[in-house]
Formats: C-alpha cells, sequence, structure tokens
C-alpha cells in the first residue's frame, strides 16, 4: 500500500475514476487500514475546509459564518455514516463500514476538487450541477456494489439510510440554525 499521502491520494483518485466507471477492481486503490481510515479524514476535513472557505475567495456573498457551515458538515457527515453504520449493522455487513468511509471520504474530496476547478473556470449552473450530481450517485452506488459489495435490494437500501440520515441532520439544523439550514 501507498506509504506517502500523496501516493495514496494518487491511488485513490484512480480508485475513484474506477468506481465511476465500475471496474470491478477498484478496491485495490483504496488503503482500508487505520492509516487509510485517518488518511481518508484528512481529506474529507479538507474538502469541508474547501467548500466552505472557497465560496468567500472568490467573494460569493450569502451563508452564515464558516463555523456554521463546518459544523453542518460535521453533523450531516456524522448521521450519514451512524445510519450507514445501523444498517450495515442490521444486515450484519458492519466489517464494510470502514471501506466504505475510506472510499466515500476519497471521493467526496475528488468530487469537491472538480467542482471547485468548475467553479473557478465559470463552469457552473445547471448542466455542471447535473453532471456532478450524477456522478456522485455513480460512485455512491459503486462504493456500496464494489466496495463494501451488498447485494442490489441492500445497495438500495443503504443509499435510503444514507439519506434518512442526511434528512434528519437537514431537520435538526433547521430547528436550532434556521438560517443556514436554509441556504
Amino acid at each position: 500500500m501507498p506509504t506517502t499521502l500523496t501516493q495514496e491520494m494518487s491511488a485513490a483518485a484512480r480508485g475513484v475514476v474506477a468506481l465511476l466507471l465500475g471496474n470491478r477492481s477498484a478496491a485495490v486503490n483504496f488503503d482500508f487500514s487505520l492509516r487509510g481510515l485517518v488518511g481518508s479524514f484528512i481529506v474529507f476535513i479538507a474538502a469541508a475546509t474547501i467548500n466552505v472557505y472557497l465560496p468567500l475567495l472568490m467573494g460569493v456573498e450569502g451563508g452564515g459564518p464558516p463555523w456554521q457551515a463546518l459544523a453542518m458538515v460535521a453533523l450531516l457527515y456524522g448521521l450519514q455514516l451512524a445510519f450507514a453504520g445501523l444498517f450495515l449493522r442490521q444486515i450484519g455487513r458492519l466489517d464494510g463500514l470502514v471501506p466504505y468511509m475510506v472510499a466515500d471520504n476519497w471521493a467526496t474530496f475528488f468530487v469537491t476538487i472538480l467542482s471547485a476547478i468548475l467553479g473557478a473556470t465559470g463552469a457552473t449552473g445547471d448542466f455542471a450541477l447535473v453532471v456532478i450530481g450524477i456522478a456522485v450517485l455513480v460512485i455512491e452506488v459503486n462504493i456500496a456494489r464494489l466496495i463494501v459489495t451488498l447485494r442490489p435490494l441492500h445497495v438500495f437500501l443503504f443509499l435510503v439510510a444514507q439519506l434518512a440520515g442526511a434528512a434528519l441532520g437537514l431537520v435538526i439544523l433547521g430547528a436550532f440554525l434556521p438560517d443556514i439550514a436554509a441556504s
């Protein structure tokens, strides 16, 4: 496995592309050890920070203070993981949680970088949003299918569980931070 974060990043980039293409060997590009999990958390935090501060650096107004946006990301991410973990526990596949987290964290990082590049080049709007949305859906389905190795019905239910966690997070945000939940 990779020995530096840049080597891990290069391998994970190949893995995310493999997930996007539906390549069954995508898993070999990710480090599912504790070290790999930590590395994926580092890049997830980097992606969250980019999402929060890049619009500010580009002069886009709106939203609340950065700490609120980071709190929102943390809450949504935590609930998404909790619901994913609960589902995997229910079907006896809790062993898939760490591989899911690693692949998902890396996918989030690379999709964030792609979104930032599109935003910086002016390629924004509905078309870019649809393309990114489709890519994210394909990656998420393939993480569940190829990394966690779930059966088709479980893939669907796994995605529903994650959406339920995110929806609960939005309800909580709406109750405590209504100004940020609306943005």
